[in-house]
C-alpha cells in the first residue's frame, strides 16, 4: 500500500542520506533512505512512497534507468531527480522520463522542502497563461478586415536599394528538423527583391503571397503559424524570419538565399546572420529604394490589453513597440525600438527564441519539431530558465519585436510607420502583412 507522506531518498552518498533523513524528519515526514537501486526494489515490494529523491549517479543500475523503469511500474509515482554533476541535458531527459522536478546538488533545502510540500499537497497546476509559441499552431483571426482607403503607399526612399558585395555561406541545424543545414546569400541585380532557392533550383520569393496556405488563410481570414514558412510548387524554406530581420534592419533588397529547406537556427537568435551579412559587406545600388508608407492606421485584434493585437500607424521612421505579459520568469516586459535611434544589431539581434519545456516536449511527441531546439531556446520550466543564462532581463520582448520584424519585411518592402503590438507572434504577424499587402494593391 502507498504511504500518503513517507518519502525515499535514493543516493549512494551517506552525507546525503543523513542530511536529507535529518532535515525531512524535523519537518515531520517519514523517511527511509536506500543507497543503491537494489535497496529500492526491495523497498518498493515494502510499501510505496508518496514520493521518491533519485540520485541520478548511482552504483549498478543508474538514476535514470530507475525513473524510466518506474514509469512503467508505477507510473503516479512522484519523482524529483538530484544531481551534482549532469547538465541542462540530463535535466530536460529526466523530466522527459516523468520527473516532477530536477535538482542540483549541493541542494538548496529551502528550495527542495518548498517542492515536497507542492508534490504532497495533490495541488492541481495552475492554469498557465498562453505564451505565444511557435511549437503551437496559433490562429490570428483579422478582425474588420475593411481597410481604409489611401492607407498605405509606395514612395521612393532616400536610401539607395542594397544587395552583398560576395557570396557567403552560413552552416548549423535546423529547428524542425532537426537537421545539419545550411544557406548560401548570394549577391542579385537590382529590382530582384529577396529570393529564396531550393537545391532543386525551385525560386521562391521571400513575399507574403508565398507563405505556406496563404490562399487558406485568406479565404479564412485567418493565419495559422508555428514559425514562418514559405512554399511553391510543393517546396518548402522554413524558419525564414530571423535571417529576414537581419536583411531588412541592413537594408538589403535583393539578394539569393539558397538553401535545403531549412534556414539554419544556430542558437536561435538573428546574430550569425547579422554576422553573416557584415562579413559580405553591402553594396549600395544605382536605384532608389521605396518604402511602404503608412498614412492611415491597420489594425489586426482588438485593442485590449488581455488580447492579442498590432496595428500601424503613422510615423516619420521605423519603430516598433511591444509588449508581451507571460508566466515567470518572464512577467511584463515592454520595449520600443526605433530603427534610427537604437542598433539592431546591439539591442534586438542577439536576443533568442523561447518557449516552456511542456511545449517543446509536447511538439516533439507529436513530431512537428525535432531535436534543434534544445539547443537553441530559452527553455523555461517550472518559473524559471533552465538551460542559459539571459543576455538581457528583457530578451523575451526583444525577441517578439526580432521576430515581427522579420515577418513584416515579407510585404516586399520596407514599412515607414510605427507597429504597436501586444502579446503577437507569427500568426499576427502574417495577417498584419497581407492586410498591408491588400492596401498597396488595391
Amino acid at each position: 500500500m502507498t504511504n500518503s507522506q513517507i518519502i525515499c531518498v535514493v543516493d549512494d552518498e551517506p552525507a546525503i542520506r543523513e542530511t536529507l533523513e535529518r532535515v525531512l524528519g524535523d519537518e515531520g515526514y517519514p523517511v527511509v533512505s536506500c543507497q543503491n537501486s537494489e535497496e529500492f526494489c526491495a523497498e518498493l515490494e515494502q510499501q510505496i512512497p508518496a514520493l521518491v529523491l533519485l540520485d541520478i549517479w548511482l552504483p549498478g543500475t543508474d538514476g535514470m534507468a530507475i525513473l524510466s523503469q518506474l514509469r512503467e511500474t508505477h507510473p503516479e509515482l512522484p519523482v524529483i531527480m538530484m544531481s551534482g554533476h549532469a547538465g541542462i541535458d540530463a535535466a530536460v531527459n529526466a523530466i522527459k522520463l516523468g520527473a516532477v522536478d530536477f535538482m542540483e546538488k549541493p541542494l538548496r533545502l529551502e528550495i527542495l522542502l518548498d517542492k515536497i510540500a507542492v508534490v504532497l499537497s495533490n495541488k492541481p497546476p495552475e492554469k498557465i497563461k498562453d505564451l505565444a509559441s511557435d511549437t503551437q499552431m496559433e490562429v490570428a483571426k483579422i478582425i474588420n478586415p475593411i481597410i481604409p482607403s489611401g492607407a498605405l503607399k509606395l514612395e521612393d526612399s532616400n536610401r539607395p536599394q542594397r544587395t552583398l558585395k560576395s557570396n557567403v555561406v552560413l552552416n548549423g541545424k535546423g529547428l524542425l528538423t532537426g537537421r545539419n543545414t545550411g544557406v548560401i546569400l548570394s549577391p542579385l541585380e537590382a529590382n530582384s527583391g529577396i529570393v529564396f532557392q531550393t537545391l532543386d533550383d525551385t525560386s521562391v520569393p521571400a513575399h507574403i503571397t508565398n507563405i505556406e496556405n496563404f490562399s487558406q488563410s485568406v479565404a479564412k481570414q485567418s493565419f495559422s503559424a508555428n514559425s514562418t514558412v514559405l512554399a511553391r510548387e510543393s517546396r518548402r524554406v522554413r524558419t525564414v524570419e530571423h535571417l529576414m530581420a537581419s536583411l531588412h534592419m541592413a537594408g538589403i533588397t535583393n539578394v539569393l538565399a539558397k538553401v535545403d529547406e531549412e534556414i539554419p537556427n544556430i542558437d536561435g537568435s538573428a546574430n550569425d546572420f547579422s554576422k553573416l551579412i557584415n562579413d559580405a559587406g553591402i553594396l549600395d545600388q544605382d536605384v532608389a529604394a521605396k518604402d511602404a508608407v503608412v498614412l492611415e492606421p491597420i489594425q489586426v485584434g482588438r485593442k485590449k490589453l488581455d488580447e492579442k493585437h498590432l496595428y500601424v500607424e503613422p510615423f516619420d521612421g521605423f519603430e516598433v513597440k511591444m509588449r508581451v505579459d507571460y508566466d515567470a520568469p518572464i512577467g511584463e516586459q515592454k520595449l520600443t525600438f526605433n530603427a534610427e535611434k537604437d542598433s539592431f544589431d546591439v539591442d534586438i539581434a542577439p536576443a533568442r527564441s523561447f518557449n516552456t519545456f511542456e511545449n517543446i516536449d509536447m511538439a516533439q511527441k507529436s513530431g512537428t519539431v525535432g531535436s534543434g531546439y534544445l539547443d537553441s531556446h530559452i527553455i523555461m520550466h517550472d518559473g524559471k530558465v533552465i538551460n542559459t543564462d539571459l543576455r538581457y532581463p528583457d530578451e523575451f520582448v526583444r525577441h517578439k519585436i526580432l521576430d515581427l520584424i522579420g515577418d513584416l519585411f515579407l510585404l516586399g518592402y520596407p514599412l515607414r510607420g510605427r507597429v504597436v503590438a501586444n502579446m503577437t507572434s507569427h500568426g499576427y504577424n502574417q495577417a498584419l502583412v497581407q492586410k498591408l499587402h491588400v492596401a498597396l494593391t488595391t
